[in-house]
């Protein structure tokens, strides 16, 4: 388990040293200068100050925004339940981005497609026309000192044969784009 939640940590600060903080990717965000997609893209985001690397990724090849973009962060709490009046926060970021926060308890399992479809309305999103957009990292050896040799290998095997987070949140695949990156450990 220290193995899992260090490796994990190291991939987190990883892959957001070169993200912009969310405030200075809204406010240079101009419009009008990107093209707009139909629809809504979620983006999972573990980061809630930073700008997912799916959504950068996705800017740097596609050059396209959909219209409405949430980001999208869960958060398990440390009890068994949460009530469903508790369980989702939004927050407009403007220029039709917001964030959201969907909450669950430790003995709950967290599938997003029920939650969202429960709180719509509030989310002012549509189902039919949402894409999810996943960062899926690839751990590659390094000579950076974070982790021991064996456990970078341990870490290693443990990624590639771990459940991944569309299939955790149970999201149907035909709505996932996956945008995979190499993270050196």
């Amino acid at each position: 388990m220290a193995t899992w939640r260090r490796g994990r940590q190291i991939i987190l600060e990883r892959t957001s040293e070169d993200n912009l903080p969310i405030s200075q990717f809204i406010t240079g965000l101009n419009p009008s200068a990107l093209p707009r997609v139909k629809g809504t893209a979620v983006y999972l985001a573990a980061h809630r100050g930073t700008v997912p690397y799916a959504l950068t990724d996705n800017l740097r090849h596609n050059k396209v925004l959909h219209e409405r973009v949430v980001l999208l962060t869960v958060v398990t709490e440390r009890v068994p339940r949460v009530l469903e009046v508790e369980r989702v926060g939004v927050e407009d970021l403007g220029k039709q981005i917001s964030r959201v926060t969907v909450r669950f308890g430790f003995a709950e399992h967290p599938a997003l497609p029920p939650v969202l479809a429960t709180h719509a309305k509030e989310l002012a999103i549509e189902l039919e026309d949402t894409s999810f957009f996943l960062g899926r990292e690839t751990p590659v050896p390094t000579t950076r000192p974070d982790l021991a040799l064996w456990r970078e290998k341990l870490f290693i095997f443990m990624t590639r044969n771990a459940v991944s987070a569309s299939d955790y949140f149970q999201i149907p695949p035909k709505r996932v784009v996956e945008l995979g990156t190499q993270v050196e450990l």
